[in-house]
């Protein structure tokens, strides 16, 4: 008897100890920030110090990419390891039905076979319920949950999109019964009023022309109309905070077992409308001020990881769904303000666009643990995350997928990372060994309401990244032979 109790316990002390052994996974991804928009990165305008923390302990990768320069493609990418343009994904509306499929393995899945406990904190957008019209005041589903989930506290779509409220698995938090929220995308509807009919209410302007004068909430316009839910509607300056304070309560109770955590932090994106105690501190109006903001909620982060004893070994991965914009639907200061800052980076293009400036995203993987502190130039995606951590935790994939296993690239060991690239911005982009070909597009050039080059253009154009990241050169015609073997390469991918 005595025998079978001490190999029981030494059977559960050394599980504890692999479970321990096994790394917390903190994945923040933010909302439209920028190459350029770090320090770390180059800033001058502008410090981040608690990010360049992070940077300086680990990898700063130069050639991080997301898949695409919009942000429920590039998260779609980042939760499938699937190029979001073959399923004809999208920037969704807020009361979108979920489109990432429930039967498929995802990355939360994927850490969950590895014995992981899962959460989603911040930003969803990736639609809810199995239709667009759905009973807010019910339990919503399927969402966050059913694609891997075992915790999430998100909003659905956007800050700029109705409805503004939380969602605490299935469940819209602080929602009066009496008073039952209605969606619609199409028509008004209740008699809430709307930033073009009472433009006297706005406390921030919209720029004209972008859609976001529709129903006020907390004196901002929205897209799209919303009536009820009065108690359960956020206010703008508490949302950072707000997850924040769930983040860290999350991990305070996860702390002694493995978790993974995908931190869907919502800075830079419109409307900018920081706490009261970052506002006018950048000097770049208020997307300077919630970069700020998302710099301090970072350092909160690290600061208790540390606290808990668990920082050594977390591995931190910091990043951007896709590039930046300046005026993307009010008017904050971030055009009249930006004072020489370059949020681009001295790339080409923004959030929208088909170069550099489109997908070309900070990218920063800190495991104090394991990984030494180094600048990669590696070309690494966000759509790798699945198969590289299936690789790392020894979960079988068995599912056709366009991600690969980077894995060494991640923790440091692979210099080059990918070899061949697909970038999506408004025409689609074969990247490969340096070289970039945009395929030829009858969009327009420019996107005047934002002022970003889209980088459509009607002949085909090639670019050397290797001595030309700004891509100012266009080379198709010198190179006619590498503009068909790209052209045929990315033909290949379209129909795998």
């Amino acid at each position: 008897m005595l025998r079978i109790t001490i190999t029981f316990f030494l059977f559960l002390l050394s599980n504890i100890l692999f479970a321990q052994q096994k790394p917390n996974v903190i994945l923040i991804c933010m909302d439209d920030l920028g190459y350029g928009d770090l320090s770390c990165y180059g800033a001058t305008k502008i410090q981040t110090p608690n990010v360049d923390k992070l940077a300086a302990q680990g990898i700063r990768f130069t050639n991080g990419h997301s898949t695409s320069a919009t942000c429920t493609p590039s998260r779609y990418a980042l939760m499938t390891g699937v190029y979001p343009w073959r399923s004809g994904a999208h920037i969704l509306p807020g009361d979108a039905a979920l489109i990432v499929p429930t039967d498929r393995l995802t990355l939360p899945k994927v850490f969950k076979n590895a014995g992981y406990q899962t959460a989603i904190i911040g930003k969803w957008h990736l639609g809810i319920g199995n239709e667009v019209k759905k009973e807010w005041n019910g339990e919503l589903k399927p969402g966050p949950n059913e694609t891997g989930f075992d915790y999430s506290f998100i909003f659905p779509a956007t800050a700029d999109r109705v409805p503004t409220v939380f969602v605490e698995n299935h469940q819209v938090i602080a929602l009066d019964p009496a008073d039952p929220i209605e969606v619609d995308y199409n028509k008004k509807i209740g008699n809430e009023p709307t930033g073009k009919e009472n433009p006297e209410l706005l406390k921030m302007k919209s720029s004209p022309g972008q859609g976001h004068d529709n129903t006020i909430v907390n004196g901002i316009g929205r897209i799209g109309f919303m009536t009820g839910g009065k108690t359960a509607r956020w206010t703008d300056e508490e949302l950072s905070t707000t997850f924040l304070a769930k983040t860290l309560e999350y991990i305070e109770s996860k702390r002694k077992q493995p978790f993974f955590l995908l931190f869907n932090m919502i800075e830079p994106h419109v409307p900018r409308m920081p706490a009261t105690m970052f506002k006018g501190k950048s000097g770049l109006g208020f997307r300077g001020d919630a970069i700020l903001q998302m710099d301090w909620t970072v350092g909160e982060l690290m600061k208790y990881l540390k606290i808990w004893g668990i920082d050594k070994n977390t591995i931190i991965i910091f990043t951007s769904d896709n590039g930046p914009v300046l005026d993307d639907g009010y008017v904050d200061g971030a055009v009249a303000m930006q004072n020489g800052h370059d949020p681009m980076g001295g790339l080409r293009g923004g959030k929208y666009s088909a170069f550099e400036a489109g997908t070309r995203v900070p990218f920063l993987i800190s495991w104090p643990q394991k990984i030494k502190p180094q600048v990669s130039d590696a070309l690494v995606s966000q759509m790798d995350f699945m198969a590289s951590f299936a690789n790392f935790l020894k979960v079988p994939l068995n599912i056709k997928q366009d991600g690969i296993n980077t894995i060494s690239a991640f923790l440091g060991k692979d210099k080059k990372g990918r070899t061949s690239y697909v970038q999506q911005g408004g025409a689609l982009s074969m990247v490969m060994d340096g070289w970039k070909y945009i395929e030829p597009s009858e969009g327009r050039a420019i996107n005047k309401l934002v002022n970003i080059e889209l980088g459509n253009l009607k002949a085909p154009q090639l670019y050397n990244l290797n001595n030309d990241r700004g891509e100012k050169n266009n080379l198709a015609n010198r190179y006619p032979e590498k503009v068909k073997e790209l052209q045929e390469m990315l033909e290949k991918i379209k129909k795998q």
